[in-house]
C-alpha cells in the first residue's frame, strides 16, 4: 500500500510515519511512505533521521493545487496531519491558521477525488468543540469553537466530512485530546517546562492552572489513527480518548517532581484569552473497532523526560538563549 502523509515531519505526523516504518519491517515488508511537509518552524527534517532513505520526502505546501496534482495520484492512503497548531499564535494573527487549516484542507480534498484515493483520514483536534463543563463529548456533539485556531480546524473538518456527503471521498476525521511524546516543538507545554526546568529556568503556568485537559501518549493517537485508516466508515468522525484527565496545575505537579524540582520554579503568567476550561471526549466508537490506549500517562511521562533528557541535541537549536516565549505553554494536540 501505498500512503503518503502530510504534516509528516512535525510531532504526529513523524511519530505516525515512525510506526508506519516499522510495523512494515516487522512484517518483512518494503515500506512505501511519502511525506509531503512544508517545513515550517515546526516541521523539521532531524524528526525523520531515523527512518531517513526508507521513506520519501516532498517539501511543499498542502495548499498547492498544482504540487497536489502530481504528489497524491498513486497513494492508496492519505494521512493529513499538515496543519497550524498553535493557539497562541492563532490569538495573535489567525491568517496562516486560516489558509493551511481550511484551503489547504480544501485543496488536498479536491486532489484526493481527482486522483480517486482509496482512502484519506483528516486528524482533528478536541478543541473544535469548544469548553465541557462535566462528562464527554460523544461524536455528534455540535462544535463550538472559541479560538481561531479550533475554529480553523472545525472549518477544516467541515470540508473535508462534506467532501465525503457530497462526493462520497472515503474520508473519516479523527480528533484527538493533548498529545505529548518525543519530538514534540518545545513551544507546546510538556516539552517547554521540561526544557526550561533542564535549563534551570522558571515554568509558565496561565492563572492558576485550573483548565482541564485529556492526555494521551503520541503512540497511542497513532495507533488509533491507524484502526480508523484500516476499520474506519467514511464520512464518520471518530474520537481518540487519552487515559488522564489532569488540571494544568496537577500537570505541572507531575513535571516538577519527575525533574526533582519545587513550586519556586512556576511563575504564574496571566490566562490566554477565550481560555477553555475542560475538554474531553467518548472514545466508545473507536473501541468498538477494538482499539485500546496502552500506554499509561505515568510511564509515558517518564519516558519522555527522559527522552528530552537524552536528546539535548534535537531541542536545544530550537528553544536558543531565549527559548520559546514563556507566555506560550499552549496544550494544543499538534
Amino acid at each position: 500500500m501505498q500512503i503518503l502523509v502530510t504534516g509528516g515531519a512535525g510531532f504526529i505526523g513523524s511519530n505516525y510515519v515512525r510506526m508506519l516504518v516499522s510495523d512494515a519491517e516487522a512484517q518483512g515488508r518494503r515500506p512505501q511512505v511519502t511525506v509531503l511537509d512544508k517545513l515550517t518552524y515546526a516541521g523539521n527534517p532531524a524528526n525523520l533521521e531515523s527512518v531517513a532513505g526508507r521513506v520519501t520526502f516532498v517539501q511543499g505546501d498542502i495548499c498547492d493545487a498544482g504540487l497536489l496534482a502530481r504528489v497524491v495520484p498513486g497513494h492508496d492512503l492519505v494521512v493529513n496531519f499538515a496543519a497550524e497548531t498553535h493557539v497562541d499564535r492563532s490569538i495573535e494573527d489567525s491568517g496562516d491558521f486560516v489558509r493551511t487549516n481550511v484551503l489547504g484542507t480544501q485543496a488536498l480534498m479536491q486532489a484526493c477525488l481527482d486522483a480517486g484515493t482509496r482512502r484519506v483520514v483528516h486528524v482533528s483536534t478536541d478543541e473544535v468543540y469548544g469548553s465541557i463543563a462535566t462528562g464527554a463529548w460523544s461524536e455528534d456533539a455540535p462544535v463550538s469553537p472559541n479560538s481561531p485556531y479550533a475554529a480553523s480546524k472545525a472549518g477544516g473538518d467541515m470540508i473535508a466530512l462534506a467532501c465525503a456527503r457530497t462526493h462520497g471521498l472515503p474520508v473519516s476525521v479523527t480528533r484527538c485530546g493533548n498529545n505529548y511524546g518525543p519530538f514534540q516543538y518545545p513551544e507546546k507545554v510538556i516539552p517547554l517546562f521540561i526544557t526550561n526546568l533542564l535549563r534551570g529556568r522558571r515554568v509558565p503556568l496561565y492563572g492558576e492552572g485550573n483548565n482541564v485537559r485529556d492526555w494521551i501518549h503520541v503512540e497511542d493517537h497513532c495507533r488509533g489513527i491507524q484502526v480508523v485508516a484500516e476499520r474506519g466508515a467514511a464520512g464518520e468522525v471518530y474520537h481518540i480518548a487519552g487515559t488522564a484527565e489532569l488540571t494544568n496545575r496537577e500537570l505541572t505537579t507531575h513535571l516538577l517532581e519527575g525533574l526533582g524540582c519545587d513550586w519556586s520554579r512556576v511563575e504564574h503568567v496571566p490566562d490566554r484569552k477565550g481560555h477553555d476550561l475542560r475538554y474531553a471526549l467518548s472514545d466508545k466508537k473507536l473501541r468498538a473497532l477494538g482499539y485500546a490506549p496502552a500506554i499509561s500517562f505515568d510511564r509515558g511521562l517518564a519516558s519522555t523526560i527522559d527522552w528530552y533528557r537524552t536528546h539535548s541535541a534535537w531541542w536545544e537549536p530550537l528553544v536558543g538563549d531565549a527559548g520559546p516565549s514563556p507566555a506560550r505553554p499552549s496544550p494544543a494536540p499538534q
